[in-house]
């Protein structure tokens, strides 16, 4: 059955190129067919006519004196042989090719990304908190988890991009899926055989009369192995989702008009920029759910004991792995119709000034053994350009990847939140800010028609923007006063680093430093628990739920005498600057955003047409190696720096309970300004030295027409000859 719908419309006009079948067509093909069953032009084809390997079935007569409907209707018919239709070896049916187009591909594509993202940039990032208090894990632990998926898929970039680019790309897409799955479904592994999460509350616990008992047991916690099995998940996360960005993209740049593909693009990257979105909010409520089901408990979302159900959303992305894998197994490894864009894809492409390298990269069979390894490396490097716009994606993705994993906990600091309300909140800010960003990027350079060095000037504002906005961490939200940690019992401000969590309103109580569970004392301060606040006795809870202390002897009653009372849970936060620090948060993310398909896109074109697929693996190499490996952990270990309050272990350092503000800011600003100047500085050099080397190039760029008006003048493409020998064979 003839397919007629490979693009953005059924039928085009085109060159009268003969793209060569196998040799059965020579036995076969439609050039031996008697005249009787030969398709006349301006009429479909008949199924007895076509054969399995032609791809031409018919050539237009060359009459240039026709310029009226009649000529814009004298099309070819390009067929789809077996080779071209969707289905699973020989199990094809014809009501599954109505998928089998760019845009039913780029539907489960964009399934695909939009469930990489919200698994690995979502879900992870939301839970990390709630790991960390329940496998006792520190920041750069955590750091070092997030960063196992960049190793993964630096160590198989190379591999991936060198030979799936010239094998069946939706077969290394789909298994890429799977992988990713079963990822998912080992990161969610520990929570099965780690026992139940026990914790022991009851009505007179943390009080000044409760026995204060040692929580140690006389043994110490060794959860934090399990950091290994989150390792591990994340390393097979990073395997699957290798082919995605690299196949995935020069699959859909491959079979679309090279004008549309950034629009094309831009729907993929803002799938993959709305999963992270989807996994903050699915993830914060999931938060909101204790972790051990259908087990009553009597801790509340804003105890510090509480840990959500943070493996749930992982079970679920392992299984829609599955649904979304299967269908992009069953996709032909080009497209029916592809052929189309062959030539314009050469005439926009960056041509390379060595004649003998261009030479070699216009061999069909280029990049099809081990031996053009090395040639094509060299080729890459040879490139200033592209090397230029790889560093300077290395320097954007060290800040999207520490500000994603860290993102809601700066958020649940500053504004004393929940790990639940962060994530929800940080959702919010990526869901119109990342992928309005990266559609507008893609919308943007399609609009304005922004070619070469246009493109990489369009990023470098972008950037420039972006860093400007960053100057709103100068600001930041006071931390809410803690008895013997920022503040002494007396209300006077302690010296840095200095804690006094013991006073002589709570000496006769015996606390200890392990039991965390901070109260808001009705003086506006926040105390490490109520027995450090000298509270006696538990009242019935508040109108908000929240349990209340009486009778605290660290506490003075401000009308009355007497002693006053606190509350569970920390304080309120007043800051005035919150609207103003999440509105320039916003515009960071935004116009971070906005450069990501604009950059992709000069990738893509910079390289010449064989290389792409392995030079979007080694820009990934050199983005994940350089920017998304030391991004997490750089950034933990500066938020670490900022602790002021550190879980003790029976004399072992846990988890952080509580950051210095002022100090997370500063290391924030920092960080941002310098990796925003040294992307300012690569993209600047990239547009200065970005030059169509190749006079031939622009001209046929120039001259080549868009879609709709090659259906108009189906001749027109016949005067860039030239143009057309490059591509003559696929």
């Amino acid at each position: 059955m003839p397919q007629h719908s490979a693009g953005d419309k059924p039928f085009i006009s085109m060159p009268q190129l003969v793209f060569p079948g196998p040799p059965a067509a020579a036995d076969g093909g439609s050039d031996h067919a008697p005249p009787s069953r030969r398709p006349s032009l301006g009429s479909p084809p008949s199924p007895g006519a076509l054969d399995s390997s032609s791809q031409l079935l018919c050539q237009p007569p060359r009459q240039p004196e026709k310029r009226g409907p009649r000529a814009a209707q004298e099309v070819c018919y390009v067929a789809a042989g077996p080779g071209e239709a969707c289905g699973w070896r020989a199990f094809a049916p014809a009501c599954l090719q109505a998928f089998n187009t760019p845009r039913g591909f780029l539907l489960f594509l964009c399934a695909a990304s939009f469930l990489q993202g919200m698994t690995v940039n979502g879900f992870i990032n939301t839970v990390i908190t709630s790991v960390e208090r329940r496998f006792d894990l520190h920041s750069y632990q955590s750091g070092l988890t997030a960063s196992s998926y960049d190793v993964a898929a630096c160590l198989c970039l190379t591999f991936v991009s060198y030979f799936g680019g010239h094998g069946h790309k939706p077969r290394w897409l789909g298994w890429g899926v799977l992988v990713m799955g079963a990822g998912s479904l080992v990161f969610a592994l520990p929570h099965f055989t780690t026992g139940p999460y026990e914790v022991q509350v009851d009505e007179g616990a943390g009080t000044c009369q409760a026995n204060q008992s040692s929580p140690c047991g006389g043994r110490v916690s060794s959860l934090a192995s399990y950091r290994l099995v989150f390792m591990l998940g994340q390393f097979l996360h990073g395997v699957g989702a290798t082919p995605l960005y690299t196949l995935g993209v020069t699959y859909l740049d491959e079979n679309v008009k090279s004008s549309y593909s950034p629009v094309y693009l831009a729907i993929f990257y803002t799938a993959a920029i709305l999963g992270p979105a989807a996994g903050y909010l699915v993830g914060g409520a999931l938060l909101n759910v204790y972790t051990e089901i259908g087990t009553r408990t009597d801790l509340t979302t804003e105890s510090p004991l509480w840990v959500g159900a943070w493996w749930v959303g992982f079970l679920g992305a392992g299984a829609a792995a599955v649904l979304i894998a299967v269908p992009i197994l069953g996709y032909p490894r080009q497209l029916p119709g592809s052929q189309r864009y062959v030539v314009m894809r050469a005439s926009k492409t960056h041509q390379l000034k060595d004649s003998k390298a261009h030479k070699a990269t216009s061999n069909p069979d280029f990049g099809k053994t081990i031996r053009d390894l090395p040639l094509s490396i060299w080729l890459l490097l040879k490139n200033a350009t592209f090397i230029l716009l790889c560093l300077a994606g290395a320097t954007e993705a060290t800040l999207i990847a520490g500000m994603s994993t860290f993102g809601p906990k700066f958020l649940e600091s500053q504004f004393s939140l929940s790990a639940s309300e962060a994530a929800t909140l940080f959702g919010y800010l990526v869901v119109p800010a990342g992928g309005g960003g990266t559609f507008l990027g893609g919308f943007f350079v399609n609009k304005l028609k922004l070619r070469g060095s246009g493109i990489i000037r369009f990023c470098l504002l972008c950037t420039l923007a972006s860093g400007l906005a960053a100057l709103a961490f100068l600001t930041h939200c006071p931390n809410a006063p803690m008895a013997g940690v920022t503040v002494s019992y007396n209300g006077s401000l302690l010296p840095e680093g200095r804690l006094e969590l013991t006073a002589a309103c709570s000496a006769h109580c015996g606390c200890r430093a392990e039991h965390y569970n901070p109260v808001c004392g009705s003086d506006g301060l926040m105390y490490h628990s109520p027995c450090h606040a000298g509270c006696s006795e538990v009242a019935a809870p508040g109108p908000g739920g929240q349990k209340v202390y009486r009778d605290c002897s660290c506490i003075p009653q401000n009308f009355s005498s007497g002693f006053g009372h606190a509350t569970a849970g920390k304080c309120t936060s007043t800051c005035q600057r919150k609207p103003l620090l999440l509105v320039f948060i916003f515009v960071v993310i935004i116009f971070t955003f906005l450069s990501s398909i604009p950059a992709l896109t000069a990738t893509l074109r910079c390289v010449c047409d064989q290389q792409r697929s392995f030079a979007l693996g080694i820009q990934w190499i050199v983005v994940r190696t350089l920017g998304g490996i030391p991004g997490p952990i750089a950034f933990g270990w500066l938020i670490d720096k900022s602790c002021l309050l550190w879980q003790d272990q029976c004399g072992q350092q846990g988890s952080c309970f509580m950051y210095q503000n002022s100090a997370m800011s500063r290391y924030m600003l920092v960080a941002g300004l310098l990796y925003k100047v040294l992307g300012f500085v690569f993209f600047a050099a990239a547009c200065f030295l970005y030059k169509p080397v190749s006079q031939t190039s622009d001209g046929l760029e120039a001259s080549l027409p868009s879609q709709s008006s090659a259906s108009d003048n189906p001749t027109d493409l016949q005067e860039a000859p030239s143009a057309l020998q490059l591509q003559s064979k696929v």
